[in-house]
């Protein structure tokens, strides 16, 4: 059996409900499983950067070609061999007794992580960075008794001077309003 490469895709979309489901309707009408993704508002208004990494042969590149004629998808791109920075963000809840406190503690230094939650019986960890780095702490960590822990999925930029998407004014769109005429999507009005 063939092993599947990992795919860091990029998409800059519109930011209005339903976007999300119709790109990853796509991805499941191939049989591709997402790994992990990422949305967040990008640098332009009323826009959405989303960041997936998905288990796919070469295939990928036919689901990035169906997904940029989504009317939404404004810009996507496949940057998996390109030069990039990665980064993922992790929340660990580890049992933390009174002899094994300052052990942890150690371990979080060296990963360069933080302790932002201390309780009793437990501290919240919080660790940043490639996806390798966090799997080693977790593993670490699994000694002294994980109670749970939630990672962001990755989030990813082509490193240089050019953006990984291209500027939406280079598309020849007008620029996007967030929220049109000052309404929000959440108002309760």
């Amino acid at each position: 059996m063939r092993e599947l490469r990992k795919h860091i895709i990029i998409a800059l979309v519109e930011d209005k409900p339903g976007v999300l489901n119709r790109i990853a309707s796509k991805w499941r009408q191939r049989s591709f499983n997402i790994e992990s993704l990422a949305v967040g508002h990008s640098e332009t208004a009323g826009l959405s950067r989303m960041t997936f990494v998905v288990d796919a042969n070469t295939d990928a590149d036919q689901v990035v070609k169906q997904l940029d004629k989504v009317v939404d998808v404004v810009e996507i791109r496949d940057i998996s061999d390109e030069t990039i920075v990665s980064r993922e963000m992790a929340l660990i809840k580890v049992k933390a007794t009174a002899e094994n406190r300052s052990l942890i503690i150690e371990i979080v230094h060296i990963f360069r992580a933080e302790i932002i939650d201390v309780g009793p019986e437990s501290l919240i960890v919080e660790v940043t960075g490639p996806d390798d780095k966090i799997d080693a702490m977790f593993d670490l960590l699994e000694n002294y008794g994980v109670v749970e822990m939630v990672r962001t999925g990755r989030v990813a930029l082509v490193r240089g001077p050019a953006s990984s998407t291209p500027d939406i004014h280079e598309l020849g769109e007008e620029p996007f309003e967030r929220y049109p005429e000052g309404e929000t999507p959440y108002s309760s009005e």
